[in-house]
């Protein structure tokens, strides 16, 4: 298990870029076993190290977002390394999306900090008046290492829920191995994992830092107590859905909901009053809403991947579909002349349709139109990506703006204590928690530029089918879609759908017909696709201890 055992951990010394205020990571390769043990600088930098492997989601496959392997959308080249995904190309050889090497490098980074300074009061005393030293308090020295040993804790129990979302079981490794150790490991079960990161988190939540912000804002964007809790109420909740719980065991979902819970009763998060705003430059990493974001810095990536073909620069990219567009309800009478009037809000802070007005023009999908479908690059679905994207960019002149992934958000917090609750209780029992199922969805639909009518299912059943459609529209590009249906075991009927897009003709007074076209064919293989094949490289390694998953 080379990915394991013989991955070298680079020495990382942190720099945090207030101005943009990104959690950046530098290799420093001149440090040796003689200034490790006491430098407080040496230790901070590698308590930083599994932080450099957390990836964000902006370029997960195709150099862009994971929607394109799903229902949600399309990718602009025919060629792109998503075809593998939907068209059942992929295998234990050739995986687009094999995260398994970095994960376990995170892991042991994780597992060398924890074990590498483990006596780190001392080795911070070394050489130093911890009595009256002003230049930089010892105290306070020995409080940031020992938030960092409690963060790694989270981050190992992070990667491994990235390792078992994709495989399933997985080695369980919790300390640094060296090549004398028996690296032959085999696959611990998905519940023994689940449990091992229930366990880490739970023992060190109360000794993460609540608020960056209001601590020391240079530092914004590590981990903190509601990060750790999102991690795990995540984690819980794949634990009891269908592909994990086949059973239905109630104590799992009751598990996941009170998970939940304990973040809405943290009082620190509220949903976001500016749907669209919230995804965009600076206003991530300030807003109410968000618990954890990955920051980057100023750039334009996504914006050039991404803009519609007919605005200078754009070259489409991840193109949303049609199966996506007809999910965002009604909110009155739908034209067909005019079909994505009169829908839930957020598909015009998501999705760029025909005749609508973005980066100071009309976007033009109409046949002969700029961003039509017969121009070179253009979307192969007929509409384009809008969220994330920072409006006007002059990509000709390079302009960039601040960009940052968000790995948790509140109104996430609040989709997976709803369906938790659902499940356990059914729409309407808070369970002593002060709200049901009902009505933390009802709090999605009823904030500020949403505002929807309230839910009407009535049973659970019909609950679960409104928050799973709820899900799909609220989180809608941000790498949840994939996972649900796989969790949900409903992948096999959705992801063996054809995917749809829109044609539109202008007429001669300049109104629209729209009709709806297959654009191709997609492939879910059940049951093995549910989860990924371990890398045969792995495999080839192990001497027959590890077990390949079905089907692969």
């Amino acid at each position: 298990m080379r990915s394991i055992h013989t991955l070298s951990i680079a020495i990382v010394a942190v720099v945090l870029l207030t101005a943009c205020k990104k959690l950046d990571t530098r290799e420093d390769v001149l440090l040796t076993e003689k200034n490790i043990a006491s430098d407080y600088s040496t230790i901070n930098g590698f308590g930083y190290t599994a932080y450099s492997k957390v990836k964000n989601g902006f370029n997960v496959i195709d150099n862009n977002l994971f929607a394109a392997v799903s229902d949600e959308a399309e990718q602009t080249a025919s060629t792109a390394q998503s075809q593998l995904f939907t068209s059942g190309g992929w295998n234990a050889f050739n995986n687009p999306d094999n995260v398994y090497g970095n994960c376990y490098e995170g892991i042991r980074a994780a597992n060398y900090f924890l074990e590498k300074f483990i006596n780190y009061k001392t080795l911070l005393a070394v050489n130093r008046d911890t009595m009256s030293d002003q230049s930089r308090s010892y105290l306070l020295d020995v409080q940031n290492i020992a938030m960092l040993r409690s963060e790694n804790r989270v981050l190992r129990s992070y990667f491994y829920f990235e390792l078992i979302k994709r495989y399933g079981g997985v080695p369980l490794v919790t300390k640094t191995l060296a090549i004398t150790d028996n690296t032959d490991l085999p696959r611990a079960s998905f519940d023994e994992v689940v449990n091992y990161i229930v366990s880490e988190i739970d023992a060190v939540k109360d000794s993460l830092q609540t608020d960056w912000k209001s601590f020391d804002q240079s530092r914004d964007g590590r981990l903190t107590k509601a990060a750790a809790l999102a991690i795990k109420a995540r984690v819980l909740l794949y634990a009891a859905s269908p592909l994990h719980n086949p059973g239905h065991d109630l104590l799992k979902w009751q598990k996941a909901a009170m998970a939940a819970q304990d973040i809405i009763a943290l009082n620190q998060f509220s949903l976001s009053s500016d749907y669209q705003s919230l995804f965009v430059a600076d206003n991530t990493n300030i807003n109410s809403e968000t618990i954890w974001a990955i920051r980057m810095g100023p750039n334009n990536d996504l914006e050039k991947m991404n803009y519609p073909i007919g605005t200078p620069g754009g070259n489409s990219g991840v193109t949303p579909s049609l199966n996506l567009v007809e999910a965002y309800e009604p909110t009155g009478n739908v034209d067909p002349a005019d079909p994505f009037a009169n829908r839930d809000p957020r598909l015009a802070f998501s999705i760029a349709t025909n005749n609508s007005n973005w980066n100071g023009r009309t976007i033009e999908i109409w046949a002969g139109g700029k961003d039509a479908s017969t121009n070179t690059n253009a979307s192969r679905t007929g509409f384009y990506l809008k969220k994330f994207l920072s409006d006007n960019l002059n990509l000709v002149q390079n302009e960039s703006k601040l960009r940052s992934w968000i790995v948790f958000r509140y109104a996430e917090i609040l989709l997976n204590y709803a369906e938790a609750m659902n499940e356990a209780y059914g729409p309407d029992n808070d369970n002593g928690y002060g709200l049901t199922a009902r009505q933390a969805i009802n709090q999605l639909r009823n904030r500020p530029a949403v505002l929807l009518a309230p839910v009407t299912a009535f049973s659970q059943l019909d609950m679960r089918n409104k928050i799973k459609l709820e899900r799909r529209v609220e989180l809608a590009f941000e790498d949840h879609r994939y996972w649900d249906l796989l969790r949900w075991m409903d992948a096999e009927q959705l992801l063996n759908l054809p995917l749809r897009g829109i044609r539109v003709d202008k007429t001669a007074n300049n109104t629209f017909n729209y009709s709806g076209f297959m654009v191709e064919n997609r492939k879910f293989i059940a049951p093995q696709m549910y989860y990924y094949p371990i890398p045969q490289t792995e495999m080839s390694k192990s001497k027959g201890i590890m077990k390949q998953n079905p089907g692969w």
